[in-house]
This record gives structure tokens, sequence and C-alpha cells, in this order.
């Protein structure tokens, strides 16, 4: 049977700051978080007419202003089919001065500045359009027979030989008819032109492309299948998400929920407040009674599992087995609930059992495919350390809480 869930999306003042606040409430856990400060907005994803500034060939690396003074980081691997503002003589490589059309693809985190990307994405509920990768691909987590039938209803958009852009097909799309695949498609395909092609005519830094307001994208993204819920307790919000859902997915507004109980505010229902308090502290309590200790570092984020009260009654590697079982589930929720991301080593206890490491290993790949965020279990060391990696795109929580 699979979980239902919930999105929970409310305001409530952090550090004495009032925030929009987005959370994602699986089994009665909450398993993301994400918070704004009410009128202020992320510009992750949005689309400018960058300009170069410099270029840093030693470390494959080109400066990029977005504004007057607001630098960001651009990969030169990752410029090879930009689109230019500015006329371009010949085919040269990138030189300061030069107008292209950048995406930011990562927030400023740790004292690092923002990255950008060429490759621009468009993205919608059942696809994403991008500009630099013109393939076509279909999500991992699909089924074969998904995959097949969606390669199918794609076949004459993708064997076009004038396109200008790759199609990804998203988890969502499984249960999504052709007609609102295909109307999607129109749709992104327009909201492309305006940004990348009628783009290429703005002045420079000028914004081409924003993005919706993040809770927003967090109804766009949520999967479609196990979704029972969608409740806020601001009008003004629940209006925004009517409109969306009338216009994209009409047959998920039965969903939409508003709360109205004054008593009781919504934020307190989902003890949101208790998830911003375990996000700020190192140490989470098993139910085992076993713990984990979280640290972040510079260069990765450390996590330690320890047996703490637990006492099995049966043999000690079956007691470390159970412990470490239940703490790859938690491991797994903490990832997402703090966003950490990087390089991310986790000492487990020891086990001698090799069955037991390779059961352990696989369980834990399990709950990171239901990561929206790219996450891979790369190996276990001789020094019986899990390595895994996260892709990086927003702040850590803690960061975000910190900066208000």
């Amino acid at each position: 049977m699979k979980k239902l869930s919930k999105l929970i999306i409310t305001q409530m003042e952090i550090r004495q700051t009032l925030c929009h606040i987005c959370a994602y409430e699986e089994d009665g856990k909450i398993m993301e978080l994400r918070f704004e400060p009410v009128g202020g907005k992320s510009s992750l994803g949005n689309i400018y007419v960058g300009q170069i500034e410099n270029i840093a060939a030693n470390i494959g690396a080109a400066f990029v202003q977005i504004s007057a003074g607001e630098r960001c980081y651009l990969q030169l691997s990752d410029a090879s089919n930009a689109i230019y503002a500015s006329v371009r003589k010949g085919d040269r490589p990138l030189k300061p001065g030069d107008e292209i059309l950048v995406q930011i693809s990562r927030d400023a985190m740790k004292g690092k500045l923002p990255a950008v990307t060429t490759n621009l994405n468009f993205t919608g509920k059942y696809l994403v359009l991008t500009t630099g990768d013109k393939k076509f691909g279909l999500s991992s987590k699909l089924s074969n027979d998904e995959r097949s039938r969606l390669s199918k209803w794609m076949e004459e958009e993708v064997s076009r030989p004038d396109k200008e852009f790759g199609i990804i097909v998203r988890t969502n799309a499984a249960d999504a008819s052709m007609e609102e695949i295909l109307k999607e498609l129109e749709y992104l395909k327009g909201v492309y032109r305006k940004a990348a092609v009628d783009g290429r005519s703005r002045t420079c830094f000028s914004c081409v492309y924003k993005t919706e307001p993040f809770y927003i994208s967090a109804v766009r993204d949520a999967n479609s299948r196990n979704l029972e819920e969608i409740v806020t307790d601001s009008p003004e919000i629940s209006r925004q998400i009517s409109d969306y859902l009338d216009t994209n997915s009409p047959e998920e507004k039965e969903k939409l929920r508003f709360y109205e109980d004054k008593l009781l505010p919504l934020y307190k229902l989902h003890r949101l407040e208790t998830a911003l308090e375990e996000i700020q502290h190192e140490k989470v309590w098993l139910n085992s009674g076993g713990f984990l200790v979280i640290q972040q570092t510079e260069a990765f984020v450390s996590i330690d599992v320890n047996s703490g009260k637990f006492t099995g009654k049966k043999k000690m590697q079956e007691t470390y087995r159970k412990i470490n079982l239940e703490a790859a589930r938690e491991i797994a929720r903490q990832l997402r609930l703090r966003n950490l991301s990087g390089i991310i080593l986790i000492d487990f206890i020891n086990m001698e059992n090799p069955d037991h490491q390779d059961e352990l290993f696989h369980v834990l790949q399990k709950y990171l495919r239901k990561d929206p965020v790219k996450s891979r279990a790369v190996d276990i060391t001789p020094l019986h350390i899990l390595e895994l990696t996260r892709k990086k795109v927003r702040k850590p929580v803690i960061e975000e809480i910190r900066e208000l």
C-alpha cells in the first residue's frame, strides 16, 4: 500500500520574520520543508541576459554578471550551446563583453557565487524542455510499459529534423493522458519562444523568464499518484493555487482544501515548528533508542550512527543490523528535510556479515530513489564508511534559517 502525502502551505514566523512555508508530509512525518520571507523570492530558475565579465581559463570557468555588480559562476564546459543576445562574430569561444542567456541553476551558498547554466530548462508537470541537450529522455522512475507508451506519444515531436530543444518526460507523465501531455508541450513551447527566442533581442541584464512562487512549483512537482491533499490557510495562496490548477491540472483541484480553524493554526496542527527545531539539532533519535549525529563541514556532511539505548534480545550483529536499517530510512528523510547535498559520508555501525552490508546498501538506495533531488549511494569503503552524493541546488535549510 502506497503512503499518501500532503502539501501544507502556510505562513509562520521564523526568527521573528514572517515567512511563507511549504512542507511535504508523508505518513504523518514532514519529509521536506522550504520557506521564503514574505515579499522575498529566490531567483533560482530565472533566466537573464547576462554579460561575460571575465574568463578564468585555468579553472575552466567564466564569471557572468546578471545585473550591475551581481556575479555568477559559469562552467565553460557548459557553454558550448550558449544562446547569444549580442552579435557573435564567427565560431569563436566566449569572450568578455559577450551577452548570453543564462539560467540560475544553484543558489549562492557557503561563500560561493550562484551558479548559472546556458542549458535553459523549462519545467512543466509532465515534461521538461531543454535548449542545451536536444535529446529525448525519460525519467528512470517510469516502468518499461510506461516508457514505451510515452515514447510512442512523443515520437512525432522527437523525430522532427528542425527541433530546437530536447525533451525529458517526468515521472508524473505516467498518469497523464496523451492530450494532457501534448497540451503541456504546446504551452512549454510558448514559454521557450518567449524566453529563449525573443530573449535574444532584449537588453543586457533583462530578466526574460521568472519562475513561479516556490509553493506553486511544489504543487506542480508533487507526485499526483500519491498526493492526497493540498491544504493552506492563506486566502491569497489558495486563490493562486486554484488558478494554477484550473489552467494546468483541473483534475487535481478537488485536492485543494482551505483550512479555517482559527484556534489551531495550520503550522501547529502539522508541527512545523518541531520540524524546524529538529533541523537545527545535530542529534536525531531513532525509535529503537539508537541515534544519528549529523554534522556539516566545509568539505562534506558526516553522519554517525550510534546504538545508544538499544538493547536487542538477539545476537549483537542482529542488533546492529536492525539499527542500521532503521538509520538508513531516517538518513534518507533527514537529507531531504535538511536539504543536505554534496558529498555525504555515513559511518554505520560495523557489521561483520557481508550479506548484511549488501542489504543495507540496497535498502538505502531504495529510499534515495524516492528523493526528488538526484541522490546516489556510491560505495562502502574498507573502513565501512558509506559514500553518497546528492545534487546541490538550494542552500541547506539550516543556512536559510541563520540568514533570516
